[in-house]
């Protein structure tokens, strides 16, 4: 185990599976104590097993604002504090052409992607402007920047995250508290199972990066001196 975060708390949304659990990996494997919220506890209760004793295992369903509150309380009672480091990682993809897509379809995305970091953000940054410590992370995603047809929810909700994490990013300068946007492109992960091709059409795997990719970008995130704020990350295969 590296030592790059010991003694540093970290909580990780939508870390069951996939990139959130690649980067609680990354985290707890840096030294640091990793907190996982996800909605499925079943899954969650297996993916912090892998992470090491001192891990800390929360279902909450992250578009609630009471779940989210409740979650947040019970990781400080956990860590003495509020994390050190926030991933605001939770995310669904479930594409369709706008003249196709359904309003709760829409708003289940823009709940999630957007809607969800917002209310992780606010339940953290008090304390973190306090202390004058912390950092933010917010995974974004190559379709924050760039139109795909077939993406019009999804696109919009990561749009958003970005636009709020540049809100964020002026708002916390000179305060002590960081605020970094990863934006990978396509990952290989589940998210693209089920997803109609006649739709939205996945680039084969061999071109898509790998979840540890975006973790490590994390990491370096995390680990560059108090001084240096990376303000944004943008991967994609080489």
């Amino acid at each position: 185990m590296s030592a790059l975060l010991a003694g540093r708390t970290a909580l990780v949304s939508g870390a069951s599976s996939g990139i959130g659990l690649a980067v609680a990996t990354a985290l707890a494997g840096a030294g640091a104590r990793v907190a996982i919220l996800a909605r499925r506890a079943d899954r969650l209760t297996a993916s912090a097993s892998k992470l090491g004793a001192g891990a800390v295992a929360v279902p909450c369903d992250l578009t609630d604002a009471a779940a989210v509150a409740q979650a947040v309380a019970q990781v400080r009672a956990a860590f003495g504090d509020a994390p050190d480091i926030v991933v605001n990682n939770a995310g669904i993809f479930a594409p369709a052409p706008l003249a196709e897509m359904t309003g709760s379809a829409f708003w289940d995305t823009v709940a999630t992607n957007l809607v969800a970091p917002f209310l992780l953000t606010r339940a953290v940054l008090p304390r973190m402007l306090e202390r004058k410590s912390g950092h933010i992370i917010t995974i974004g995603s190559a379709a924050d920047r760039q139109a795909f047809a077939g993406s019009g929810a999804y696109g919009a909700s990561k749009s958003g995250a970005r636009a709020m994490h540049e809100v964020l990013r002026a708002e916390v300068r000179g305060t002590g508290v960081r605020a970094s946007l990863i934006s990978p492109a396509a990952v290989a992960t589940a998210i693209w199972e089920g997803v109609d091709p006649a739709t939205v059409r996945p680039p084969p795997a061999s071109e898509m990066l790998e979840t540890g990719d975006v973790a490590q970008a994390v990491l370096y995130a995390v680990t560059q001196p108090a001084r240096v704020n990376v303000d944004e990350l943008r991967l994609s295969r080489s």
